[in-house]
């Protein structure tokens, strides 16, 4: 295990890369509900939608541009931005740990933790924060460290491209805050130029979405508000916040069996002193507390996905803390019980996928696109240019149709006017009774 570290890390990512490609495509018969919502999105891009920002969109819709609607390209990119926050995460841990060693058991131990694994095939928001998330954090500790301007250029540019994944992305940004204002209060020394390069280079990155996030009533922000469940009774504020605690207990058993087998005692003394340690502090339990406080507050319901890009240090912190406690020439246990969850993990995925035929990955939307085609070619001779429906059933037909036509919202004016507008623009066909979703085009 701790020979070559360096080789068993890339072949670590090559192997994660290609079964959590391969699984879901083999036993898939359709995208997941997030990647085809992206997809919706992307095949009419703009600066924000309904429900998020912009960036998982940008990201599909490169990938069709190169691959179309091949279903595994999804998959692929999906374990691309997995594949790439872990590589930050061991390149930290590496000039955190000094050590390759400690370095690769740090991300051996996220890889069985179930956002980082079973969740991974469905390319969403929270995935698409991963690499952003794990690069601000590295980013922000080498501003500190070595206080060079390149370092400040690259935290502005990934901490705006972090939220333009997700605006969760912001509880990180309180913690990376929170950590410059104590290393300057410490006494670190900051070329006075460089508190002026990441602010204004993340609001140059977010300008055209708050723009958009102006133009739009600030529509996203307030879905997000209401996915919390919004203020509710006195019981919300207790009852929440500990529903959020069992759940991350509950998520994080394979990775505390995994330290279990790690460390051989716990035994730890906590240093307010030391430096990497408040840096760790800061950007790894700081988020996860102001997610609990932010349920405690607003009596709000965290949804537990939404905790995806939270944990990627876990497993450099809890080895930073008890590094003097491992053993690196006793892994024999630790090495079993990784390898065990590293495959029971896609193997039951593969069982759940094949065996249970009502999720949305059964549904037939290749089929359904090809009969609705077939109708549309029957009647008319030009290219379908819009689909007004849901995000499910319009950005299926979106993805599937020969002429990739542009998803609209049936809750968007524009679906209004272009219904309004049929005639003048020509072919129409509504599909309520066989599909809930209008397409429309020329004659």
């Amino acid at each position: 295990m701790t020979k070559n570290p360096s080789k068993i890390f890339f072949l670590l990512l090559i192997v994660h890369l290609l079964i959590w490609t391969l699984i879901p495509s083999l036993t898939n018969n359709n995208l997941p509900l997030d990647t085809i919502e992206a997809l919706a999105w992307g095949s009419n891009l703009d600066w924000g939608f309904n429900k998020h920002p912009p960036l998982s969109a940008f990201a599909v819709e490169i990938f069709y541009k190169i691959f179309g609607s091949q279903d595994w390209a999804y998959y692929l990119l999906s374990q691309i931005f997995v594949v790439v926050a872990f590589f930050v995460v061991y390149k930290f841990s590496e000039e955190i740990l000094i050590n390759q060693k400690l370095a690769l058991l740090s991300v051996l131990l996220i890889e069985g933790i179930y956002f980082y694994n079973f969740t991974t095939p469905e390319f969403n928001v929270n995935i698409a924060q991963l690499p952003f998330w794990a690069l601000t954090i590295y980013c922000s500790w080498r501003c500190i460290k070595y206080d060079k301007a390149i370092d400040y250029i690259y935290l502005g540019l990934f901490a705006g491209l972090g939220i333009l994944s997700k605006y969760l992305f912001i509880y990180l940004i309180i913690g990376i805050k929170i950590v410059f204002i104590y290393f300057i209060k410490k006494g670190k020394k900051i070329n006075f130029s460089h508190y002026f390069i990441a602010g204004p280079i993340t609001l140059l990155i977010l300008f055209p979405h708050l723009i958009w996030l102006t133009d739009n009533n600030y529509i996203t922000i307030f879905y997000g508000l209401q996915r919390t469940g919004g203020v509710g009774g006195f019981l919300d504020h207790l009852i929440y916040p500990l529903i959020f605690l069992g759940k991350q207990i509950g998520l994080l058993i394979p990775f505390l069996l995994m330290s279990f087998f790690l460390i051989k005692k716990i035994k730890f003394k906590i240093n307010l002193k030391d430096e990497k340690l408040v840096f760790l502090l800061l950007t790894t339990i700081m988020p996860i507390f102001l997610m609990l406080l932010t349920s405690m507050i607003m009596g709000a319901k965290i949804r537990t996905m939404w905790m995806t890009p939270f944990y990627l240090f876990a497993g450099t912190f809890v080895i930073y803390i008890f590094k003097s406690q491992i053993n690196l020439n006793k892994l024999k246990n630790f090495t079993a019980v990784f390898v065990f969850l590293f495959l029971i993990s896609p193997f039951t995925y593969a069982y759940i996928s094949i065996t249970k035929t009502d999720k949305r990955t059964d549904f037939p939307g290749k089929e359904k696109a090809d009969k609705i085609q077939s109708a549309w070619n029957k009647k008319y001779k030009s290219e379908i240019e819009f689909v007004v429906g849901d995000e499910w059933y319009g950005g299926n037909l979106s993805y599937h149709l020969e002429s990739r036509p542009k998803w609209i919202s049936i809750n968007d004016k524009k679906a209004y006017e272009l219904i309004k507008s049929k005639d003048r623009m020509g072919g129409a066909m509504s599909l309520e009774n066989i599909y809930p979703a209008l397409i429309i085009g020329n004659k």
